[in-house]
């Protein structure tokens, strides 16, 4: 009996936009065409060419050096943003799963009170309240995320809990730490993994409309979002100082969003189609 598996082409085509994202933030922290803070006055607004690659901005920066230098600032909030919704997002809803009643309501009336707040709203609160700055940005973007991750790791494992090997492990004086760790977490890891994808996309476009709104990462760091806030006075006269970062903005989120629907359809075994060829 054979058995033969095809990758889904959202998966593909997830894969390859999100390794182009990694791979040139991964190339921006050893080499960049010309120094992405480096101001040329008299090179300003210049047009793609021999020398600057992407044109020049309002103050003469290489366009292109400064895309990239961006790369790495969205894959670092990214990932920080991701970790503490996950750091705390995935506790949440264990401890949900595996204490039913009261703290099962506590946690679960917790997680709705983050989720009452959009996580751009949140980001100006935070700002209104702390000095607007990037880490600002991640804590609420994260804190945003939390009831997503809580709810979908009570939600799998409730049906985790209630299967007959847990119940033997409960019989035999197995602990809640220890069925959390062995049964619980290893069961919902799929599922995970797949939500993490989507909420790195989730976090993209939420920092870049912060930095679009002069709320998310403060100069001289260069950021998707507030490059295209400050190429908007000069659509007229470069208007392709708004495409560049506008595109890979839109092209993060797309290949995050296409990654997380292909590694939904590979790892969900409703959603997977096998092919079996028995022998005659």
């Amino acid at each position: 009996m054979s058995l033969t598996k095809r990758l889904p082409p959202t998966l593909v085509v997830g894969g390859l936009l999100v390794g182009l994202v990694v791979l040139t933030a991964l190339v921006s922290i050893v080499w960049t065409p010309t120094d992405p803070a480096h101001v040329e006055v008299t090179q300003r607004l210049k047009g793609p060419g021999q020398d600057y690659l992407l044109g020049t901005d309002q103050l003469g920066r290489d366009e292109f050096s400064r895309i990239m230098a961006g790369a790495t600032n969205t894959l670092f909030i990214g990932i920080v943003t991701v970790v503490i919704a996950l750091g705390v997002g995935v506790p949440l809803g264990g401890m949900a799963a595996l204490y039913r009643g009261r703290i099962e309501d506590a946690t679960m009336r917790l997680s709705d009170v983050f989720l009452a707040f959009p996580a751009i709203l949140l980001a100006i609160l935070f700002a209104a309240v702390f000095q607007p700055s990037r880490f600002t940005a991640m804590t609420a973007i994260g804190l945003a995320l939390v009831p997503v991750f809580a709810r979908v790791v009570r939600g799998a494992g409730l049906q985790v809990m209630q299967q007959d090997y847990v119940t033997i492990v409960r019989t035999y004086g197995g602990g809640h730490l220890w069925i959390f760790a062995r049964h619980l977490l290893p069961n919902v890891s799929s599922v995970l993994i797949v939500q993490a994808t989507v909420a790195f996309a989730v976090a993209i476009l939420a920092e870049a409309a912060l930095s679009y709104l002069g709320l998310g990462t403060p100069p001289p760091t260069p950021s998707w979002g507030r490059m295209l806030s400050e190429s908007q006075t000069f659509l007229n006269q470069a208007p392709m100082l708004a495409f560049w970062p506008g595109a890979s903005i839109a092209l993060s989120v797309l290949g995050f969003n296409l990654l997380g629907d292909g590694l939904r359809d590979l790892l969900d075994p409703k959603l997977v189609e096998r092919s079996v060829q028995l022998p005659s």
